[in-house]
């Protein structure tokens, strides 16, 4: 019976071979961006599952508000984790990192500078499952100035050497570690990659007892089972019985008197398997990037729809064919075949279909996994599939796609009358022709909705390119290596002055996009420690403002005519309005803390500069202070267009200044589009996903054109003998379609309003969603539907009328 099935089910699909491949085709490509977003989905979720001990794992944040400023921060202090262990019995082991950086690290003279650099803890590796090749994870740390490598940098330092017992050379700061151990790379789906793990046992920092500087990741193992939201509810005392004294030291008050005033401190307690998509730490405090859970979910609906779509247009174009059926199923009816044998065939038939559509969809998937890799930055293969759970997945996901594609199609086609069948009288029921109209109303719901979305999308990246960002990006180049060249770093400075093609080079490692030097301090107006802020610091020096093209609303710039400036603070416009000071700004005294033991500073107002955005949209102008205090970093203003020329004449100076070390540069601008990479890829991949849903849509709308063409196939000829142009055909198909994509429009356009505000509530400066955005997406919609349906209906409309007019 199943190889009678079978035999029928190829031979009907060789018979229709072009209805049949329009129908592989959707499917197929459904498919294949389902499967595509949900190899995604799968990598996003696995982030940080790799440790054998994932779930008793927990980050300590903190999170507090200090005079109506909201703090949040991943990092926190030093004797966090030692302390929470020695407290608390259900707290197996602490452990610590500290982000090193990038550093140039050398072995016989040799010098690389492309890897990243921490200091762990020496039970770091009891904590975290990071397989040793070579060396005790148990005591490859427990002495100072060891080290710890990747396999990758174990190649590149020492070849085919064993590195254990080596020697590398840190020559920023001319200390030397030993190897003590080798692990392999740090996978993909981790939350940190570093080449470099030294022993925190060397760091002199690393000892001290200070709760209120905050630079150190603290994790805690804890028992197996345990909930750490226990845990969590015993931290206030931590905060009263060691960060409370160190308050009243800096500020003068005690802690509860603190709070009093509206300010609130706290330790939380992160799972680790939440750090990559959950957190919502703001500027650097995060040691890379995330991801963000509402991407997930919303490529997670993509998926969901697109698939969904596919399986509608599948219904679609199987109902569209069932006049060429019609007699084969009274035939088989009047032969004894009962309905339960007719919706298996036609069941039989969806599956093979289903089948066929996956293995092309796993085509699709192979060949266009490279390109979205490079669009979504990620090393995603399908041979996650390739095992056990995978194979079964896909089984699964088969049988669901062939049940919900071929359904409905079976119960249709064989629910024809068997004297109806054989006379080619197969009109279905009104509620078969409102399922359908329902089906397309929903295919062209998402259709409608996806281009909401990417035009939001791609309003707000271009409201992110254009707007003011109150200092200028173009023709900036960045040089944050330059304090490589030490002493000569002024004198390069100047020669660079030289440049007929340089208007301006200013001294700073304080970049406002990108990498950048990152610095704070707590200060408050002169006489009110009670109003005590964090702000951020740049050290700059007094060509800064002019050469990134800021401006100041008040007072001065820092000047070398009025000498050493070290005193004087030049504040942003954000700060002046959290401390009251409007118009008075100048010349009033700014108190900074400049150590945790009550130490402070004293420093006079001479500017004000106007706001600038130095972090994302995401988030409002911070407050800050500039100090006369350069560092090393240089930032080159061009005074021509020639970039190319100006950045090969700085290489050559660099290299008479300083060979050895390479010459690294970067443009403000692309700095600047970087921060909003991750945005603008999300934009293009739903761009892409938009069209793939609309083709799907499209090809259902065909299908559906053409089942109505063929019901009215009489009609239409008789129409056309009677004079009707083709013109007035088309209109007459067309009509009854143009109002469903219509309906579906009033039905998207209010819950894509919707989700896209929602979605444009994550940035402080967002656009207003127009009118206009609505008009454009329901143009496009219509067009695109009136294509679709006019293909189709052209061709009926010039077919000869003999043709549906003669006697059966």
């Amino acid at each position: 019976m199943i190889k009678n099935h079978l035999k029928i089910a190829w031979r009907n699909i060789l018979k229709n071979k072009a209805l049949f491949s329009i129908n592989i085709a959707g499917l197929a490509m459904g498919i294949a961006t389902s499967f595509i977003i949900l190899l995604f989905i799968f990598d996003e979720l696995s982030y940080d599952r790799y440790n054998e001990k994932a779930d008793q794992i927990v980050r300590v944040v903190f999170r507090g508000k200090i005079n109506g400023e909201i703090v949040k921060e991943a990092v926190t202090p030093g004797p966090t984790a030692a302390t929470l262990q020695q407290e608390f019995p259900e707290v197996v082991m602490g452990t610590r990192l500290k982000d090193g950086g990038i550093r140039k690290i050398s072995y016989n003279k040799v010098a690389y500078r492309d890897n990243k650099f921490a200091y762990v803890d020496p039970n770091f590796f009891s904590v975290f499952t990071l397989p040793f090749i070579s060396g005790n994870a148990m005591t490859a740390l427990k002495e100072p100035n060891t080290m710890v490598i990747t396999k990758e940098q174990a190649v590149k330092y020492f070849g085919n050497e064993d590195p254990i017992g080596r020697t590398l050379d840190m020559e920023e700061s001319g200390q030397q570690f030993k190897i003590t151990g080798v692990i392999d790379n740090i996978p993909d789906n981790s939350h940190f990659h570093f080449d470099l793990f030294a022993s925190m046992e060397g760091l002199d920092h690393a000892k001290e007892i200070i709760w209120l500087g905050s630079s150190y990741y603290n994790f805690l193992l804890l028992k197996e089972g345990y909930d750490f939201k226990e845990l969590e509810r015993k931290l206030p005392g931590i905060i009263e019985k060691y960060v409370g004294p160190q308050i009243t030291q800096a500020t003068g008050m005690s802690l509860s008197d603190f709070k009093e005033k509206g300010n609130e401190v706290g330790f939380f307690l992160q799972p680790l398997t939440d750090i990559h998509l959950y957190s919502d730490f703001v500027g650097r405090s995060e040691i890379e990037e995330g991801g963000d859970i509402k991407t997930v979910y919303i490529f997670g609906i993509i998926a969901l729809f697109i698939l969904l779509v596919a399986c509608i247009n599948f219904i679609n174009l199987s109902t569209a064919g069932a006049s060429k059926r019609a007699k084969e199923v009274g035939i088989k009816k009047v032969l004894g075949s009962n309905k339960k044998q007719l919706i298996f065939q036609f069941l039989t038939e969806s599956l093979i279909a289903t089948f066929l559509a996956m293995f092309l969809a796993t085509v699709l998937v192979v060949l266009s996994l490279p390109w979205f890799n490079g669009l979504s930055d990620k090393t995603l293969l399908p041979s996650i599939f390739l095992n056990v759970q995978g194979i079964g997945l896909l089984l699964i996901i088969g049988l669901v796609v062939s049940i919900l594609a071929g359904s409905y199609p079976a119960f249709f086609l064989s629910s024809f009358k068997p004297i109806a069948a054989l006379k080619n009288r197969f009109i279905g029921s009104g509620n078969d022709k409102g399922l359908r109209n329902g089906l397309v109303v929903f295919q062209f719901v998402i259709s409608a909705g996806l281009i909401v979305a990417t035009l939001v999308v791609n309003r707000q990246m271009s409201f992110i390119q254009d707007k003011n960002v109150g200092y200028n990006k173009e023709q900036m180049l960045v040089l944050r290596d330059s304090g490589l060249l030490g002493e000569q770093e002024n004198s390069f400075k100047e020669q660079l002055l030289n440049d007929p093609r340089v208007d301006n080079v200013t001294m700073s490692g304080f970049v406002p996009a990108g990498p950048t030097y990152d610095s704070a301090a707590s200060l408050y107006p002169d006489g009110q420690p009670d109003a005590i802020r964090r702000t951020v610091v740049y050290e700059i020096d007094e060509r800064y403002i002019p050469t990134m093209g800021m401006e100041l609303v008040a007072g001065r710039n820092f000047s070398e005519d009025y000498g050493t400036e070290s005193s004087n603070v030049i504040l942003n416009e954000t700060l002046v309005k959290i401390f009251g000071l409007k118009d008075n700004a100048i010349g009033q005294t700014i108190t900074v803390a400049s150590d945790n033991e009550g130490g402070t500073e004293d420093l006079t107002v001479i500017g004000v500069v106007k706001d600038f955005h130095f972090k994302s949209f995401y988030n409002m102008v911070d407050p800050l202070i500039m100090l006369n205090r350069p560092n090393s970093g240089l930032i080159v203003r061009a005074a021509t267009s020639d970039m190319a020329g100006l950045i090969s004449n700085t290489e050559k100076l660099w290299q008479k200044f300083n060979g050895e070390e390479p010459f690294d540069y970067a443009l403000l601008d692309e700095l600047y589009n970087q921060t909003y990479l991750k945005e603008q890829k999300i934009g293009v991949i739903l761009r892409i996903f938009a069209l793939l849903t609309i083709f799907v849509a499209c090809l259902g709308l065909f299908g559906l054109v053409t089942f109505t063409a063929q019901q009215r196939f009489k009609e239409i000829g008789i129409r056309k003998v009677l004079g009707s142009s083709a013109s007035q055909i088309v209109s007459l198909l067309a009509k009854d379609f143009l109002k469903l994509v219509m309906i579906s429009m009033i039905i998207a356009f209010p819950l894509g309003y919707y989700l896209m505000s929602k979605w444009l509530q994550d940035f402080a400066y967002r656009i207003e969603i127009k009118w206009w955005i609505f008009a454009l997406a329901g143009l496009i919609t219509m067009l695109i539907a009136f294509l679709t349906i006019s293909y189709r209906s052209i061709k009926v409309a010039n077919a000869s009328p003999v043709k549906s007019l003669r006697a059966e």
